[in-house]
């Protein structure tokens, strides 16, 4: 945990940006796999570790703005809990390590916040994501599931953007451990692939370093032959000669702060000569995007970087043609890159996305509904201490390539004769985690090969 200090101002922080009435942030319950007592991992709801510190299930706390007053409601274990899961401090020992000195029984939040609606007080909870959480808000605050995303608090969600996303010292440094762990992660994934290996072989060990330094990953491992698929989760086939894999995983530190890093290489010990023409076009767009971050630089601007670069790339393997703004305005690009070129990150792998990629991304304006832009996670200015991911790519969907050619979609600028000899080529992204500095940014953690040559050092 960070020091008590940390947590008494976070929450002083809060407080004070919203003008009257009460805060209600609601802790994660544990969350049923199969039946009851099968449960998932537990994890913390993000927004409640930050301000309330408390790794535990079934909890919600309350800050009082006009009295300053914080409350922890929850119970302590019955014993039939301690047969099962162990003893555990008093939920008043654990609280105190947060600067938390009032408690109350679970119970007693349901009539806290009906005394408080009857005096006409304004309750400001978050979006929930969870269905039990759903339940819970319906139960205390009597509003349908379906109405409780117009009806959560826009001041309160701004306000937890404004502070969430700017990292301190002792933030980053938490990060930069888990960046650590998930270089470490990608480099025995690079040093140990061979022909003949299942996918889940690779995922697996990925795991285990994770594991080994007390760490769990950020998010469900990506490690596949078949990198065309954005999210692909399925890790059952052999890996062969010829073959390019992509991993795209990260690991979870202790208080919960992600990594995320993503690296492209052959499953043979070097590229072939077609896997090293886009894989140079890949890096060059990576290495565009960099170059742009900076404080107050629209990472909108970052994102086109990235675009101008693939396509501009594919155009001297003639893959594409025509004006590059013209054919990145009107959306041609996206036929190889229909996502964005990274987004926040922090105590979530896609930091506060639970209360409104509208808010965390776009300062609350539109998004998009172009396709690739629309998948565009940040379009705001940048500012010192944000946290994000730099992970442009290219790839070849034959899905999205035959729809397209059905349709006669942007001709004027697609080569769909030569982009056909391409269906089967798979996907490439190399991604790094960076800070914005007052001067420009840096890469957070140590590196992981991501140049032609240091990649095919690392394979033999």
């Amino acid at each position: 945990m960070f020091p008590t200090e940390t947590y008494i101002r976070r929450r002083e922080v809060l407080r004070k940006s919203i003008y009257s009435g009460i805060i209600l942030l609601l802790g994660n319950d544990d969350s049923s796999m199969n039946y009851a007592d099968n449960t998932y991992p537990f994890r913390q709801d993000s927004s409640f570790l930050y301000y309330f510190g408390m790794d535990v299930p079934g909890l919600a706390g309350i800050l009082d703005i006009e009295s300053g007053t914080d409350i922890l409601f929850g119970d302590d274990f019955s014993i039939d809990m301690i047969v099962w899961m162990g003893k555990q401090p008093k939920l008043k020992e654990q609280a105190s390590k947060f600067g938390i000195t009032k408690l109350e029984k679970k119970y007693r939040l349901e009539d806290y916040l009906t005394c408080a609606m009857d005096n006409g007080r304004a309750i400001h909870f978050l979006p929930p994501y969870r269905p039990e959480n759903k339940i819970k808000l319906f139960n205390l605050l009597h509003i349908y599931h379906d109405e409780l995303a117009d009806n959560a608090s826009k001041d309160l969600i701004k306000s937890i953007v404004a502070q969430r996303e700017i990292k301190t010292e002792e933030e980053i440094s938490e990060i930069e451990f888990a960046v650590n762990v998930s270089a470490d992660m990608h480099i025995e994934a690079i040093r140990m692939a061979r022909p003949g290996m299942y996918e889940s072989e690779i995922a697996a060990r990925v795991a285990q370093i994770a594991l080994e330094a007390n760490l769990r990953t950020s998010f469900p491992i990506i490690a596949t032959i078949n990198g065309q698929t954005l999210h692909n989760h399925y890790h059952g086939n052999i890996i062969n000669s010829g073959d390019l894999f992509l991993l795209d995983a990260g690991a979870e530190s202790p208080l919960h702060y992600a990594g995320d890093l993503s690296s492209t290489f052959p499953v043979s010990k070097t590229f072939t000569q077609q896997q090293k023409e886009i894989y140079a076009i890949t890096l060059k767009a990576h290495e565009a995007a960099i170059s742009q971050l900076a404080p107050e630089t629209n990472f909108k601007l970052v994102h086109m970087a990235a675009c101008r670069e693939i396509f501009s790339g594919l155009k001297q393997m003639n893959l594409t043609r025509g004006d590059t703004e013209e054919a990145i305005e009107c959306g041609a690009h996206a036929l190889f890159f229909p996502c964005g070129t990274g987004h926040m990150m922090g105590l979530d792998v896609h930091d506060m996305e639970d209360i409104g990629e509208q808010w965390v991304g776009y300062g609350g304006q539109p998004k998009s509904k172009q396709f690739g832009l629309k998948s565009l996670r940040l379009a705001k200015p940048l500012r010192p201490g944000f946290v994000l991911t730099i992970e442009p790519g290219i790839y070849f969907i034959p899905e999205l390539i035959d729809l397209w050619r059905t349709e006669n979609r942007f001709k004027e600028f697609l080569n769909y004769g030569e982009i056909e000899k391409y269906r089967k080529f798979g996907g490439i992204r190399n991604e790094e985690d960076f800070l914005i500095t007052e001067t420009g940014a840096r890469v957070l953690g140590k590196p992981v090969p991501k140049t032609i040559e240091d990649i095919e050092f690392y394979r033999q």
